[in-house]
C-alpha cells in the first residue's frame, strides 16, 4: 500500500477527529497573529501620535515666533549697553548716556561668537537745541544694525535712515506742519524727511532719527556711540540677565548693561514655556503607552504560551485517542509487514497536514478579520503594516512542526508495539 493512499484514508477515516485538530492550531495561529497585530498596532499608533503632537506643537512654536519677532519689532529693542563708567540714574533720567564709546565695540560684538543676544544696533543719542526752528529735540543717529558674523542674517527689526535723510516724531512733524519728501535744515545741515511717525506719547514724539554718521559729525562726536541696543534670545533660564552681562562683559570689559522688560519678553519666556509644557505631555505620553505596552506584553506572556500549551495538549490528546482506537489496524498493518516506520510516518503526516492546513485557514481569518478590525482595533493600519515577513514565515513553519512534535510521542507509543500483543485476545 502507498504511504500517500495510507495518509489519505486515515484522515478521512477519522474526519471528526481531524477537524478538531485543525481547530485547535487554527485558535492557536489566530491567537498569536492577533497578539502580534495588537502589539504593533499599538506602536504604530504610539508613534503616530507622537509624531502628530511634535508636528503640531512646531507648528506653534513657528507661529508663536512670529508673534515675538512682530511684537519684538513695534517694542523695541530690550538690551541696552553703556560706556564704561556711565551713571545708570543719569540713563533713566535723562533716557540716553553722556559718556560715549568706540562705535569699533559693536564691531567686536558681532565678530564674537557671542549668543545670548541678537540684533546689534549702535546709536548715538543726544539732546539737543534746532536753531532753526527754536525746538529742543532728541537726536538719534544709527546706521542699522550689525549682523554677527557667525549667524545667518535677520530680518532687521528696524530700517536703517539713508544718509542725508531723517525720520521726524510726531510732536514735531504736527507743530511744524512737516512732510514726507520735503528738506528741512538742521544745525546747517539739509536733510530729506524719509518718514515720519505716528503719535506714540513718548520721547520718541519729539526725536529726530539721522544716519549715525550725520549724528558724529553733528555732534562732533566721529567714530563715538553711546549705547548698543540688542535683543536677547528666545530662550529662558535661572539667571538670564545674569548670563547676557557675564558673555557680553567678556567681550567688551567695564561695560554697564540694563535689560528692560516688555511683552515681547513674556512671549519670548512663554514661547519656551510653551515647547516645555508640550516636550512634558510628550514624555507623560510615551510613559502611558509604554505602560499600557508593558502590560499588554505581559498578559501576552502569560496567555499566548497558556493557549499555545492547551492546543499542543489538545492535539497530543487527539492522536493518543486516534491511535489507541487505530491500534488494531496499527496491529494487522504490522502483521501483513508494513513497517513501523510507515505507520509513525502516517500519524505524523496526518498531524503535520493538520498544522499545514490550520495555519492556511487561520491566514485566511486573520485577514478576513483583519479588515473589519482596521478603523478601529488596530487604529487603521493594514495587516501589511503590523506583520513583518520573517514573522510570517515562522507561523507558517512552526504551526505544522509544533503539531507534529505534539502528535510525535502518541503516535511513536502506538507504534512500537509488538503486534502479536495488540491483536492477542482473551
Amino acid at each position: 500500500m502507498k504511504v500517500g493512499r495510507l495518509i489519505v484514508r486515515e484522515i478521512f477515516h477519522r474526519k471528526v477527529n481531524y477537524l478538531l485538530s485543525l481547530v485547535s492550531v487554527v485558535l492557536g495561529v489566530l491567537c498569536v497573529g492577533a497578539a502580534v497585530a495588537l502589539l504593533r498596532a499599538h506602536d504604530l499608533h504610539t508613534e503616530e501620535m507622537i509624531a502628530g503632537m511634535q508636528a503640531e506643537t512646531e507648528k506653534n512654536l513657528k507661529d508663536l515666533e512670529d508673534e515675538i519677532r512682530k511684537s519684538m519689532k513695534g517694542l523695541g529693542f530690550n538690551i541696552y549697553i553703556f560706556p564704561e563708567g556711565q551713571d545708570l540714574g543719569e540713563v533713566y533720567a535723562k533716557g540716553y548716556a553722556s559718556k560715549t564709546m568706540p562705535e569699533a565695540y559693536v564691531k567686536r560684538l558681532a565678530d564674537s561668537k557671542i549668543v545670548t543676544v541678537n540684533h546689534l544696533l549702535p546709536t548715538l543719542t543726544r539732546q539737543v537745541k534746532w536753531p532753526e526752528r527754536e525746538r529742543t529735540v532728541i537726536l538719534i543717529g544709527t546706521k542699522g544694525e550689525v549682523p554677527l558674523a557667525h549667524r545667518d542674517p535677520k530680518k532687521p527689526l528696524l530700517d536703517q535712515v539713508p544718509a542725508g535723510h531723517v525720520v521726524v516724531g510726531y510732536e514735531l512733524h504736527k507743530s511744524l506742519g512737516l512732510k514726507v519728501g520735503e528738506t528741512i535744515t538742521f544745525m546747517d545741515h539739509e536733510l530729506m524727511i524719509d518718514k515720519t511717525h505716528g503719535e506714540r506719547g513718548s520721547k520718541d514724539d519729539i526725536t529726530l532719527w539721522v544716519n549715525l554718521h550725520d549724528a558724529q559729525d553733528l555732534l562732533d562726536q566721529a567714530g563715538q556711540i553711546n549705547a548698543i541696543q540688542a535683543l536677547e534670545c528666545n530662550c529662558a533660564t535661572i539667571d538670564r540677565l545674569g548670563e547676557i552681562r557675564a558673555e557680553l562683559l567678556a567681550i567688551l570689559p567695564g561695560t554697564r548693561i540694563i535689560e528692560t522688560e516688555s511683552t515681547a519678553l513674556a512671549r519670548a519666556e512663554a514661547r519656551v514655556k510653551t515647547k516645555e509644557t508640550a516636550d512634558r505631555e510628550i514624555a507623560a505620553m510615551k510613559v502611558r503607552r509604554g505602560r499600557h505596552k508593558a502590560e499588554r506584553e505581559q498578559l501576552a506572556s502569560v496567555l499566548l504560551p497558556l493557549i499555545l500549551v492547551c492546543c499542543l495538549a489538545w492535539i497530543a490528546l487527539l492522536a493518543f485517542m486516534n491511535a489507541r482506537e487505530r491500534m488494531p489496524e496499527i496491529g494487522i498493518l504490522r502483521a501483513i509487514g508494513v513497517k513501523s516506520g510507515v505507520v509513525l510516518w502516517t500519524f505524523m503526516a496526518r498531524a503535520l497536514s493538520a498544522g499545514l492546513i490550520g495555519v492556511g485557514i487561520a491566514m485566511l481569518a486573520v485577514l478576513f478579520v483583519g479588515e473589519g478590525w482596521k478603523e478601529g482595533v488596530l487604529h487603521g493600519f493594514p495587516l501589511s503594516a503590523l506583520f513583518k515577513r520573517e514573522e510570517v514565515i515562522l507561523l507558517i513553519l512552526f504551526a505544522p512542526v509544533l503539531s507534529g512534535i505534539a502528535a510525535w510521542i502518541p503516535s511513536l507509543h502506538a507504534t512500537q508495539k509488538d503486534p502479536a500483543t495488540v491483536l492477542h485476545r482473551d
